[in-house]
């Protein structure tokens, strides 16, 4: 069994992978607050739950933006496993061309997106990841990682607007019945998950144009599945991107 974690800067998903076939996946709370001892419980008692153990993984990968939780979590897997945990960063191969400015500013959950997308899809793509923030990365005909967009998410966006304006109500993120709003409520899901939405057509729209050809569009994140119904463009959601290439990537370096 492999143990794949992506620390991201709200939740942290755990997910195990046996042979072709996703065990089970979780996720916590990410606090830089927790030590490594309170990571390793939380871990413990995530495989019993699901009815692991941890003498059953065989290795393990995790990928981070948020560098003080990851060395508690680097910790907490050992303490747990025994194991040394590889880490998405420099030194790992990716097999993925990174064309930035500075490839070192290309974050571990965007490598490791790509790195699945590329091995189900055929480039140019554009990976679309709804999180905390929303990142659109461009992947060329080549597979090269080119560049893209990060804007704020939905829920950046949601807490915003009701911690911002005294008047508006807290908003649950329910599709809107229409563009035009008639209630308060009503305006706000309208601005917020069909204005996300708009968004990522347009945003598809230019990048295609400043390629000059058409992509493929793969979308992953906790939020993508109310929001991409909503959209225009042809997408393709997939929940475990980042965990199908977490572990491509255990397996490409555990050799």
């Amino acid at each position: 069994m492999i143990l794949a974690v992506d620390i991201g800067n709200s939740n942290i998903v755990i997910g195990a992978v046996q042979g072709d076939q996703i065990l089970f996946e979780a996720r916590l709370r990410t606090d830089a607050t927790k030590t490594s001892d309170e990571y390793c419980i939380d871990l413990k008692m995530i495989l019993e739950v699901y009815e692991a153990s941890a003498k059953d993984v065989e290795g393990s990968i995790i990928s981070s933006v948020v560098p003080q939780v990851l060395n508690s979590m680097k910790t907490a897997i050992k303490k747990l496993t025994g194991k040394e945990a590889l880490v998405v960063g420099p030194g790992l191969k990716t097999g993925l061309n990174i064309r930035i400015e500075n490839p070192n500013q290309a974050g571990a959950d965007l490598v490791v997106g790509c790195v699945a997308a590329l091995r189900e899809h055929k480039p140019p793509m554009i990976v679309i990841d709804m999180g905390t923030a929303t990142t659109m990365i461009v992947l060329d005909k080549t597979g090269a990682f080119i560049g893209g967009s990060i804007s704020p998410g939905v829920k950046i966006s949601t807490d915003a607007l009701t911690g911002g304006t005294a008047l508006l109500p807290g908003l649950q993120l329910d599709q809107p019945k229409k563009a035009i709003g008639r209630n308060t409520i009503d305006c706000m899901r309208s601005g917020i998950m069909l204005g996300n939405a708009c968004m990522l057509d347009g945003m598809v729209q230019r990048m295609e144009e400043e390629l000059g050809e058409k992509t493929t569009v793969v979308v992953t994140g906790g939020i993508a599945r109310f929001v991409i119904p909503m959209c225009r463009t042809p997408m393709i959601y997939d929940k475990d991107l980042l965990l199908k290439g977490l572990v491509a990537l255990y397996r490409e370096n555990a050799k």
